[in-house]
This record gives structure tokens, sequence and C-alpha cells, in this order.
């Protein structure tokens, strides 16, 4: 799904997205990433929502989100409950949704000058279909 940019900011926004890929600024990812107006952490080693642990969300403490939008995949999935209960103890909103919505969501929350990141899962087998498909990386 391509997106239209909302205007030339200078911030992270996300230009695509596909079940291999989320593009970020017209560059394509294939692996996993957080992101925020601001920041970019290319390769978050998640690649489902089982291997969350709470360490996961540490880049994002030096600047804590408003909102925090967990994209969890294709399909909306729910991170185990400890996890769940970590994440609304550091006192941040929190959404989970698939990650297409989460996509979608960030670039509007990103548009109103919220404090907005977004934890976007590439599951690892479209990430490893992707990254073949289209020889790169």
């Amino acid at each position: 799904m391509q997106f239209t940019q909302i205007t030339d900011t200078g911030q992270n926004l996300i230009t695509a997205y596909a079940p291999d890929h989320v593009a970020v600024n017209g560059v394509r990812h294939f692996q996993s990433l957080i992101l925020r107006p601001d920041g970019l952490l290319a390769d978050w080693p998640v690649r489902a929502v089982e291997e969350l642990e709470i360490e996961a969300f540490d880049w994002l403490r030096s600047a804590p989100p408003e909102i925090l939008l967990l994209g969890t995949g294709t399909n909306q999935r729910f991170p185990a409950r400890s996890v769940w209960r970590a994440l609304r103890v550091e006192g941040w909103g929190v959404e989970i949704m698939d990650t297409a919505a989460a996509c979608r969501t960030y670039n509007l929350i990103m548009a109103e000058g919220r404090t907005v990141a977004a934890a976007l899962i590439v599951p690892a087998q479209a990430s490893v279909t992707g990254h073949q498909a289209s020889g790169t990386r």
C-alpha cells in the first residue's frame, strides 16, 4: 500500500507498507523496526509478537512517546500479559493493531504534532520471502 506524503517536514514518515516491508521516507525496510518522527531503529530484533519482552522497548526510554503503536504483523495479536502490563506502567498510551493499521495511524498522529512512536513487526516469514524476491536488503 503506497501512502501519500503529508508534508516535507524532515521527520520520519511511513511512505508505504506491504506484508514484507515498511518504507520510511521512501526507503524500504525488510525487517521489524521502531520509529519516531526524529529517530529510527532500523533493525529491531523482534520477528513475532511471541518474542516480545519489555526490554525490546528500551530504545524508546531516552525520549518516551506519548503514544506507542505496536504493529503486530498481518493480524492484530496481543503480547504476553507481562509485557502488556509493563508497557502500561511506562505511562505511554499503547495501541495494539496489525502493522498496516499502525502505519496509517502513525502518520495521522504525527501530523497532529503529538509525540508518537511505532514498533512495527515485519514477520520473519514475510521478511525472508520479500528479501529473496527483491534481492535487496
